[in-house]
């Protein structure tokens, strides 16, 4: 008996909760649906379960009432308290918090502001456009653009000095692979490679000082292809050195961890061949090195899958745009305020002089902003591209340069590798002070800026090696007196103002020289 009604009383409770309340109409409603979908007659209920549902169904709109009412009586606390809420809404709007602009308030979203200030910048300058354009026309001429590169037409003097950079290349190729046979002793080696080095900074600084029909133009592009090739096989010559140091201490097989590390593989591509020493000393390796966007010469790059044809295009059509961009800003707007800037520069009127350079500090900031998108990013991974190079690390983010060491350390990384690996880190090995190397590196970019300029210009002022000296005690001013934000204003401020200050000053002694000079 006790058994019977256990069993029998979770059965009946069971069967009361699934007809109780909304359930049992939904449950009820469902089965219906199911009968007279299926054709089948609903079954016989007994007389008593139909009595029970007349009842229900009598008082079904009372019954739903009262349901509701069960959900939400009028005094339950859920009700109260949104009554609650509603008041306290009405009596009070104010709390504890900070105004947006205040550095408390933890607020960093200032996209809007940006966009005002880019949409500002593109209407003021508009207007720069407008009013050069009304009073000066049209000066874009492409043709005054190839007389910049030749005098004359029949004679390529700059063309014939970068045809010529191959006899260097061939000559540490070839000392590199009597080094490797054992032919010749290493300080035999570093004498061919000293002779062979300094011959590419000499030779054609004399040709384009002794040469008539070069251009300023056609000088700074033939030096600046020497002065990479020069930066390059240094780098092959120390690198290879390297290789000879490691052989020599009876290691096996010559690996990419012993140059530059570098992955594997990219994205799950197939690993290209490696090669050791002496493998690498190949006429195939040594130019693939040569066209390479880097400085930094190692026995196997990381390599790229594949060439992705869109993004080659892409880079392709930014060259081209931008090239076109560059000149014609350079003709429309910087030369006429060069121009302008001579008379006060003569006669020495100080007020004018600062109007004509902040006048000029706009284009040439601009202008030098264009060039870096174009030469960084825009050619560099085109060339990178095209060769398959893998490491596309040409820049950092110097634009957010707290300091003026860290700006000189990312915005061109290709030189900063360069600097660090075969420069700064073996002065440091051999014990000199870090602030000694430091000034060491910038005194050796110094000598490059003015070799880059004062010889095609064939003047010797020193305005840009002491403009890139200068950046030793303003990196140590701003590392020490100023952080942060102001750093980073001190850092704009050097870049806005310091290269129109060089531009001036050579563009005036080259007129001094050139055309007073003739007159």
């Amino acid at each position: 008996m006790s058994d019977r009604a256990e069993m029998r009383g979770p059965a009946t409770r069971r069967r009361r909760t699934t007809t109780s309340g909304g359930g049992a109409a939904a449950a009820k409603h469902a089965n219906g649906n199911k009968c007279q979908g299926a054709g089948d007659k609903p079954p016989r209920r007994p007389a008593t379960v139909k009595a029970n549902e007349g009842a229900r169904n009598s008082g079904k709109s009372d019954g739903e009432m009262g349901a509701s009412e069960q959900k939400h009586p009028p005094d339950s606390p859920k009700k109260q308290k949104s009554v609650v809420e509603d008041f306290n809404e009405r009596l009070s709007c104010h709390v504890l918090q900070e105004s947006l602009l205040s550095s408390a308030s933890g607020y960093s979203n200032y996209r809007g502001i940006l966009n005002w200030c880019v949409v500002m910048l593109v209407l003021s300058n508009a207007r720069l456009f407008l009013e050069n354009i009304i009073k000066y026309g049209i000066l874009v001429d492409p043709i005054q653009v190839v007389s910049l590169f030749l005098k004359d037409p029949y004679s390529w003097p700059s063309a014939c000095l970068i045809i010529v950079s191959n006899v260097f290349i061939l000559a540490a190729l070839y000392t590199e692979r009597r080094l490797a046979v054992g032919t010749i002793s290493e300080m035999t080696g570093s004498i061919l490679h000293i002779i062979n080095l300094t011959s590419m900074l000499i030779f054609p600084a004399a040709t384009v000082l002794i040469v008539t029909s070069m251009t300023p133009v056609g000088g700074v592009l033939s030096l600046g292809i020497y002065t990479v090739l020069f930066l390059k096989l240094y780098s092959y010559q120390d690198t290879n050195r390297w290789c000879r140091e490691i052989r020599q201490a009876k290691a096996k097989r010559l690996t990419r961890s012993y140059s530059c590390p570098t992955v594997l593989q990219l994205n799950g591509s197939a690993v290209h061949s490696h090669v050791s020493y002496p493998g690498n000393l190949t006429h195939r390796d040594t130019y693939y090195f040569v066209f390479a966007p880097t400085l930094c010469y190692q026995l196997n790059f990381p390599r790229s899958p594949r060439i992705r044809i869109r993004f080659l295009l892409r880079r392709l059509f930014e060259m081209l745009f931008i090239m076109q961009l560059l000149v014609g800003l350079i003709q429309q707007w910087m030369v006429p305020t060069i121009q302008n800037s001579m008379k006060p520069f003569q006669e020495m009127d100080f007020s004018r002089m600062v109007e004509r350079l902040l006048k000029l500090a706009v284009p040439n900031h601009l202008i030098w902003l264009i060039f870096f998108y174009w030469f960084f990013h825009s050619s560099m991974n085109f060339v990178a591209e095209l060769l398959q190079f893998g490491d596309r690390e040409f820049y950092k983010d110097w634009w957010n340069s707290e300091s003026v060491t860290y700006f000189w350390s990312n915005w061109n990384i290709p030189v900063h590798k360069w600097c660090l690996r075969h420069f700064y880190k073996p002065m440091l090995r051999k014990g000199v002070n870090k602030l000694l190397a430091q000034t060491a590196v910038f005194l050796m970019s110094a000598f490059f800026h003015e070799y880059l300029v004062s010889i095609p210009l064939k003047m010797f002022r020193l305005w840009a090696f002491m403009g890139m000296m200068t950046q030793v005690p303003l990196a140590w001013f701003v590392g020490r007196f100023l952080n942060g934000n102001y750093g980073n204003a001190a850092v704009w401020i050097s870049l806005i103002i310091g290269q129109p200050v060089a531009v001036l000053m050579y563009v005036h002694d080259y007129y001094v020289i050139h055309h007073e000079g003739a007159t």
